[in-house]
């Protein structure tokens, strides 16, 4: 039988090979394969520790066992045998793993690619949607974190009213399943926006009030009002799988994440709070929230700071808003943590650490700044029994880098363990460059 000439649309053939073409390049190189189980014990000597809750240990001996941290210690005052592998960072500094806030890590792969997108679904309320299961272990772009020594991660949906469920996931697994450290952390609600820009992105025009804010707060006040009743009512009724999913939200058993922006809205989100009693919130971006620091630090509503590497949100912010942002709450007394929605956030997420290092120089304290990415958010999420700081009993989820790791002239990282496994900082971009290294290193030096 003879073939036919194909005579359709020649546009659409060629989507159809970019689409095949991106995800082969895609998979053509899989993430490291993740470490084994810790076997041996390790016995960390001589470093710089950096604990995480503010204090330093400047000689420091750390002793990994069985995926925990069996001993820390000064090691100019205790007197302790090495086990197993002795690893002499004489200094250098080791610090717990940093946890990166709100991010949407492996949930797309290629933006191009609408198959490899699972950052959203379709629709304004989805309480029911988790990203843990969209989440994609083996995704190129998740191994780039752990050379900066971003270890754990919160990732989270976007899009509509209510994007969904986060969960916590540490960066080196094979599937979701192996990565989840706290599944289904706490709802994400987007508030709606009390302004508006007129104009167009290249045209933009003058900030207004927007018209259907009102309408907008009443339609998700109706929305959890309605999922409230549905989870206290002791009567039979049909299953729906939305109101459901806000049951621990209404019995104030996980956190209520608002993303919101603005003095305004955040006084509306705070009455929100009250109206529906809800016990466990924490709120997003919150920028002008510093008018408002007394009054969170009162309620004790943490607070993930926007990202520090930004524009002011106003023309007439003070040109460093974005630095001294988490400082200015802090000194009032709020819980903060760092966070890292916008543009490009997944790329952006390795950069946590120096998030923290523009906070400290910007007045912070170095020490409390490496707070906002370590033990601060793993108290948010409800992880820090095991894991946000360096401490006897805790998860052994570490790193030792060269010099300061906020400074990303001494990030520099020669270990790194998750539960103990010592993992490898190798990925796609640590290829490339020992690649061409190899082919025009000598020409470089010349």
């Amino acid at each position: 039988m003879n073939a036919k000439p194909y005579t359709g649309n020649i546009n659409t053939m060629k989507k159809l090979l970019l689409i095949i073409c991106c995800w082969t390049v895609t998979f053509a190189s899989a993430q490291q394969t993740p470490a084994p189980e810790q076997s041996g014990t390790y016995t960390i000597m001589n470093a710089t520790a950096h604990i995480g809750n503010g204090e330093i240990i400047e000689n420091s001996v750390i002793v990994i066992e069985n995926g925990k941290i069996s001993a820390i210690a000064d090691a100019t005052t205790v007197r302790m045998d090495i086990r197993g592998e002795k690893i002499d960072a004489y200094g250098m500094h080791v610090y717990p793993g940093i946890i990166a806030m709100n991010t949407t890590l492996g949930l797309v792969e290629v933006d191009a690619v609408k198959a490899s997108d699972d950052e959203r679904e379709m629709g304004t309320y989805n309480p029911h949607i988790r990203s843990l299961i969209a989440y994609n272990a083996e995704s190129r772009v998740v191994e780039s974190m752990r050379p900066n020594g971003v270890l754990m991660a919160q990732v989270a949906p976007r899009g509509g009213r209510i994007s969904g469920m986060s969960s916590v996931v540490q960066l080196d697994a094979w599937n979701w399943e192996d990565a989840v450290i706290r599944e289904d952390d706490g709802v994400h609600i987007n508030w709606p926006s009390s302004f508006r820009r007129t104009g167009t992105w290249y045209n933009p025009g003058p900030i207004e009030p927007s018209k259907n804010y009102q309408k907008q707060v009443q339609e998700l006040t109706d929305f959890l009002r309605s999922a409230k009743a549905y989870n206290t009512s002791t009567s039979n009724q049909e299953l729906d799988l939305k109101f459901q999913a806000l049951a621990p939200v209404v019995k104030g058993e996980k956190n209520t994440y608002f993303h919101v922006n603005g003095e305004k809205s955040i006084r509306d989100v705070l009455n929100f709070i009250d109206e529906h009693g809800i016990s466990k919130p924490v709120l997003v971006g919150a920028r002008e929230a510093q008018h408002l620091g007394s009054e969170l630090a009162r309620r004790q509503i943490p607070v993930l700071a926007g990202r520090v590497h930004d524009l002011p949100a106003r023309e007439d912010e003070d040109y460093d808003m974005p630095y001294k942002f988490p400082k200015l709450l802090a000194d009032q007394g709020v819980m903060v943590a760092l966070e890292n929605a916008g543009d490009m956030e997944r790329h952006q997420t390795r950069n946590f650490p120096f998030y923290a290092g523009t906070v400290a120089g910007h007045g912070m304290d170095m020490e409390k700044a490496l707070m906002m990415i370590t033990l601060t958010p793993a108290k948010i999420l409800g992880i820090d029994k095991d894991y946000g700081s360096l401490e006897q009993g805790k998860s052994a989820t570490l790193f030792i880098s060269r010099g300061n790791a906020l400074d990303m002239r001494g990030n520099q990282l020669i270990r790194a363990f998750i539960d103990g496994r010592d993992i490898s900082l190798e990925s796609h971009q640590t290829e490339l460059y020992e690649r061409y290294m190899n082919k025009y290193g000598e020409e470089i030096k010349d």
